[in-house]
Formats: C-alpha cells, structure tokens, sequence
C-alpha cells in the first residue's frame, strides 16, 4: 500500500473487527506488536485515544468508532476509484449516492431500480428521500433529482420533463365540503400544505380571467408530498400535488381531480449531478439508465 495513510486505515479497521492486534496482525501480515506500535501512532497523529485497552478485547472509543465509520467510507470510495480507473472498458462499479423528493423518489425512481441493479451488479445505491432541497456537495450526493427552476450554475443538469400539477381530494371529502368551483370557493375549504422552509401556501389560479399566486386556508402542513397525499385519501382536505404522484389514484377514483382549468402549475424535473465536464463512469451508466425510463413515466 503506497499510501501510509491508507493502510493506517486498514489496519485499524482489521484491529477493530477482530478484537486484537494479534488477529489483526495475522490477517495483515504484522507481528502483534508492529500493530499496536501503528495504532499507537496513529493515535498520536490525530492526538485522541481510538482504541481502549483496558479489558481483554479491545473496544473502540467513542473516537474510534468515528475513525472507523469515516474510514470505511472513504476506503470504499478509494476502492471504487481505482477499479473504476483500472477497469478501462469493464462494467461500472462503486457506490452512487442518489437524492430525490419522496414522492418522485417512491413512485418514479424506486421502481426502476431493480432493472437497474440486475443491470449493473457491480454498483450500490444510497437513496434519500426528502422533499428539502439538499447541498449535493455538502451531503457527497451523485445524483439528485429536482423540480422547478435551478439555481446552482455550477451542476450539470438532465431536463425530464415537465410535470403538471393537480389538486385532489377523496370523493368522501367533496361529499361532506362539496366541489370547489371557483378559486374563491377554496376560503370554505380544507387545504393540504407544507411545512419546510420553501414552501408558501399560495396556489397559482385564475381568477377574474388573470392568474394569481392566491393564498389559501391551510388546515394541516407536512413536510413530504407522500405524507400530503396519504391525508387527502384520508379526506383531510385538498392537496395540489404532482400529476405523476396521484395519477394511480385518479384512474382508481381514490383522489378526484378539481378546479383544473383553474390551477395552472407545472414545473420541469431536472437530474442534477456533480463532476464538472466528467462525471464518473457509474453516475453516467446510473442516468444512462434512468434518465429516458424517467421521461416517459413523466410523459404518462
């Protein structure tokens, strides 16, 4: 191992799976106290205690178990690299860290994932899901997928589609409140928002033959669209939410679409993704892969 640091890390985390310097010692070809000596010197470098040694097997301090989670994520990643890099033409391989709101992520991204895996065996996911607008740099996010306008310059971007959205309610819901005609008719109404810092409860509707931001009477805010739509099958209220997301739900008849000549509201899906004018050979076969099965589900 040509990098000291790199193997101070691998000998740790054989010291910290076995137990033992002398186990960790055997599994890397080290004397017991040649191990010891390292981990000590490591400890010393970074100026805290990673290993306890006071009982029979050691245990990891609270530091260590830092160093630990820390160094197997970034051994995984230098791993990756380097197959990645030496493969040449091979399949893809490594880890792909995806971010997606939780509806698009459960009802688009989700399903294509299987395919996608028996595809590329060689490659693991990380999915979150929230419908906060996440720092791809800040999180080591791969890929993300996000609505409405783009503000970071400095991303590369796929452009999906475009999704219009519609507000529903059960049939339960606009039998006990009856169906909103009009967008004043929203004020005798229940209606579903949200919670997180960018969302404002106002709607885009016509009103008076012009289109307003209007506000509207929230009864009850979450903060993911799955949870909003779980309510309004509920008959909680009146939910504006993408058409991929209850498009299911409207051809069963759980949710019934209303005012749509008077909600006018789409906004384009985007993968956004890092790696300036190369992004890696995993992320590029990830968007390969997903970027036209996700424009046709959006298409409808």
């Amino acid at each position: 191992m040509s990098d000291p640091r790199a193997w101070e890390m691998r000998v740790f985390l054989r010291v910290a799976t076995q137990g033992s310097f002398s186990a960790a010692g055997r599994d890397v070809g080290m004397t017991p106290s040649s191990t010891a000596k390292l981990v000590g010197r490591l400890e010393e470098r970074l100026g805290v205690r990673l290993v306890e040694r006071s009982t029979r097997k050691l245990r990891l301090t609270a530091e260590g178990e830092l160093y630990r989670e820390r160094a197997v994520t970034l051994l995984g990643e230098l791993d990756a690299l380097d197959a990645e890099i030496a493969g040449g033409a091979r399949a893809p391989t490594g880890l792909i860290r995806v971010n997606a709101s939780v509806p698009f992520g459960q009802h688009c991204l989700l399903p294509l994932l299987p395919d996608f895996l028996r595809e590329h065996p060689g490659i693991t996911m990380d999915v979150t899901m929230t419908d906060e607008v996440v720092d791809l740099y800040a999180a080591r996010v791969d890929v993300a997928f996000r609505a409405g306008p783009l503000s970071d310059s400095a991303l590369l971007a796929q452009r999906l589609g475009v999704v219009r959205r519609r507000i529903v309610a059960s049939p339960a819901y606009l039998e006990r409140k009856g169906v909103p005609m009009t967008a004043a008719d929203l004020e005798a109404h229940d209606c579903l928002g949200f919670n997180f810092r960018r969302a404002a409860a106002v709607w885009p509707l016509k009103s008076g033959g012009r289109l307003v931001d209007r506000e509207v009477p929230t009864r009850i805010l979450a903060n993911n669209g799955e949870t909003v739509r779980h309510m309004a099958l509920l008959g909680l209220g009146l939910a504006r939410l993408a058409e991929y997301h209850v498009r299911d739900d409207l051809c069963a008849g759980r949710l019934v679409a209303v005012l749509d000549d008077t909600l006018v509201d789409t906004e384009e899906i985007h993968a956004v993704y890092t790696g300036r004018d190369r992004a890696p050979r995993r992320v590029r076969a990830f968007l390969d892969h997903m970027a036209p099965r996700m424009r046709a589900m959006l298409a409808g």
